[in-house]
């Protein structure tokens, strides 16, 4: 059932214009009108495009979008008929642009339009039948066609066309070619909830894919859509991988576009010498989505073998040109610069950027060629000096990108009916093949840029091809007018590559540098993206870009210090590395002081962690003296380049200090050691002499201990007379 309302699906987008609009489907309830406020807008759009051979009938549109507060009157409208051909392209384009004459033109029908509400939108279809003689004898050639009603204003007319084609003439090669891009972008890949919803079934890729599946369409794909799904492994969201299979099956011829679509004019106007390209995924990779794939089994080694094959299993990221591929046909060195900005200079500087093997081409409209500014057709295979381009042409393919752009079928074949009108002439002018676009249209249903296409692919006189076929001829030499530069996008893309050229020095602080010039290069591309062009957020996503480089830029550096008193001869002074990077960052400081008090080691080699503060310890010794020494602190890169800004920091010196402080002490301990003896040595003869008298106060009088026996064998002698006791 799937399969089945999948092909249904892919049938609608590359019908004609005639069968999906044959149905001519009325809206119930009458949606509501997306014109500016205050205004009222009337449209006439022919079914079928506009194409009309003899036998057919003629149905066209008609609308009116009330965006006023008041209700619009019924009215009746008249659809008129020139029954002679427009002379020129020229011709077509006055007249559709509101240049009318009256004589050119008979009234064919009227059709009432009931009334228009406030807010909304009233459309009827009107037929002639084939018989009608309005249609009868149309020889081949483009009509004019107009249809009006009167208002208290005036006449509200709109204008288009009915073609005739010219079956008998020989189909002319023609190439249509596509964008597939994801509109602007400040970051440099696809999130993976951003490729989710961009690939879902209503997603703008799914869209862009399914319009062009089934046709020849000539597709210029942005790489950065499938470097963003590539680089997210297995962890790439599954409708995003069935998206990029699908790109890869397709059959279509087709050239990469650069990276985010940038600008290559900005780009050169800026001074490059070549347009940019990417450097690195690394820092979007993980190797945990890139597991090694299982290896084939070896055969066993025959017994004479003296080795046996050890297959590897280290897994590997995919390199940056793997990342980039868009798939088979891809043609090398095609550019396609931003609509009408390509000069002499920008086309030359991009001819010779080719290979040995590829002619580079450019991509330019042929409103930029003398001839297609003059009116003519211009083929698609051309040179502009020696440089080839692909022309393609103005008015059909700006007549194709409105249509694009356009839901409702009643609206839609307004547009549409232009681009084939212009075709006609083309193809009857043409002396080669044929080129065309839809544009870089934004949000476009599946429904209405198949539609959009298939009005290109499949219009009268016309036959698709792929682009080997539209080069294949003798090119045409070309000259261009005089194309207005834009300053702005120029001084933009200078100062991009200025501030990418300071990050690259910046970055020689890591192991890897492509861990930050990669993201920044993929980055500023997505900012110089085309679909920026006109867009009044640019100047914004601009400055946000350019700020958020200049925080990289600060991101590493050295804490502010504070004065510092040094007592001693000798000690470490401390600082502090601030690193706001998710990766550890190698730096030198560099530490020079202004004076001699001080030796300082002049290189301390750094490992700053992730996200942290890193303490550095710088080794210094103190000369004689003392004083302030003012140190210039500096972190550098391994390759001398400055990091942050210089610090300075004052220390006080005391270096004599330690001397004196030491002499002191060695007095106050030596004093110390001193008293310390002294004490002791009295201490030591006072106890001696406390023994010493309490031994003599013991002893009897004659001397002899109290309670001493006499000595055994010896007499005992009389006492010795006091003084003046023994005289009488």
């Amino acid at each position: 059932m799937t399969a089945a309302l999948a092909a249904v699906a892919a049938l609608a987008v590359v019908l004609p214009a005639p069968a999906l609009a044959a149905t001519e489907p009325s809206p119930t309830p009458t949606p509501t009108s997306s014109i500016a406020p205050g205004t009222t807008v009337f449209t006439l759009a022919p079914v079928s495009n506009g194409v009309v051979r003899p036998g057919d009938a003629l149905t066209v549109w008609l609308s009116l979008q009330n965006g006023t507060d008041a209700e619009l009157a019924a009215t009746e409208v008249t659809l008129s008929l020139g029954r002679t051909p427009l002379a020129s392209r020229t011709a077509l384009r006055d007249w559709l642009a509101g240049d009318l004459d009256e004589a050119a033109v008979q009234p064919i029908a009227t059709k009432a339009l009931d009334p228009v509400a406030p807010g909304t939108d009233e459309e009827t279809a009107l037929t002639l039948a084939p018989e009608d003689p309005a249609l009868a004898g149309l020889t081949p050639g483009v009509y004019p066609l107009v249809a009006s009603y009167p208002s208290e204003a005036g006449v509200v007319s709109s204008t288009s066309a009915v073609i005739v084609p010219d079956d008998g003439r020989a189909p002319v090669d023609i190439g249509v070619v596509v964008p597939i891009t994801a509109g602007p972008r400040e970051e440099g890949l696809l999130t993976a909830d951003e490729l989710t919803e961009l690939t879902a079934p209503d997603g703008a890729l799914t869209s862009q894919l399914g319009a062009v599946t089934g046709t020849d369409a000539i597709l210029a794909v942005d790489p950065a859509i499938p470097a963003a799904i590539r680089v997210l492994g297995t962890a790439a969201p599954q409708p995003a991988l069935a998206w990029l299979a699908q790109l890869e099956a397709l059959p279509n011829s087709r050239f990469a576009l650069q990276f985010g679509d940038a600008d290559v004019t900005a780009q050169l106007q800026s001074g490059l010498a070549r347009p940019l390209a990417p450097k690195s995924f690394t820092y979007a990779m993980s190797p945990d989505d890139f597991p090694p794939a299982t290896p084939s089994p070896e055969p066993e080694p025959s017994p004479t073998s003296s080795a046996t094959a050890i297959p590897s299993t280290d897994a590997s990221l995919p390199w940056t040109e793997e990342l980039l591929e868009i798939g088979p046909g891809d043609r090398d060195a095609t550019y396609w610069p931003a609509d009408g900005t390509a000069d002499t200079d920008v086309v030359t500087t991009l001819g010779g950027l080719g290979t040995d093997d590829t002619t580079a081409l450019t991509v330019i409209p042929s409103a930029t060629t003398r001839a297609g500014a003059a009116g003519a057709t211009v083929a698609a295979n051309g040179t502009v000096g020696d440089a080839g381009v692909l022309v393609y042409d103005s008015d059909v393919s700006a007549a194709l990108n409105e249509g694009s752009e356009l839901e409702e079928t009643w609206l839609r074949g307004a547009p549409l009916t232009a681009a084939t009108a212009y075709l006609a002439f083309a193809t009857a002018e043409s002396s080669g093949p044929l080129l065309v676009t839809v544009g870089r249209g934004e949000d476009r249903s599946r429904l209405a840029l198949g539609t959009a296409i298939t009005a290109a692919a499949a219009a009268p006189g016309v036959e698709p091809h792929t682009l080997t076929v539209l080069t294949a001829g003798d090119p045409a030499a070309l000259e261009l007018t005089d194309v207005d530069a834009s300053p702005e996008r120029a001084a933009a893309a200078s100062a991009l590559v200025g501030d990418e050229s300071e990050l690259g020095r910046f970055a020689t602080i890591l192991d890897d540098p492509s861990l930050l010039t990669g993201r920044e290069r993929n980055a500023m591309l997505q900012v110089l993206g085309i679909a920026w062009v006109g867009d009044p957020e640019w100047p914004t996503a601009l400055a946000d870009h350019r700020e958020a480089t200049r925080a990289t830029l600060d991101s590493v550096g050295l804490l502010p210090t504070t004065p510092t008193n040094l007592f001693g001869s000798r000690a470490p002074l401390q600082f502090w590395v601030r690193n706001e990077l998710p990766y550890p960052v190698n730096l030198v400081l560099y530490t020079t002081p202004d004076n001699l008090r001080l030796d300082v080691q002049g290189e301390t080699t750094v490992v700053a962690t992730p996200q942290s503060n890193t303490r550095v310890d710088v080794p210094v010794q103190a000369r004689v003296g003392r004083g302030e020494v003012t140190l210039t602190l500096q972190l550098r890169s391994p390759q001398f380049v400055a990091i942050g800004e210089a610090e300075t920091v004052d220390i006080n010196v005391w270096a004599d200090w330690e001397g004196v402080g030491i002499a002191a002490l060695a007095v106050v301990v030596g004093g110390l050691v001193v008293v310390g003896v002294v004490r002791t040595v009295l201490r030591v003869r006072r106890r001696r002499r406390g023994v010493d008298a309490a031994a003599a106060g013991d002893e009897t009088p004659g001397g002899q201990a109290a309670g001493a026996e006499e000595p055994s064998g010896e007499a005992s002698l009389p006492a010795a007379p006091a003084d003046g006791d023994g005289e009488k």
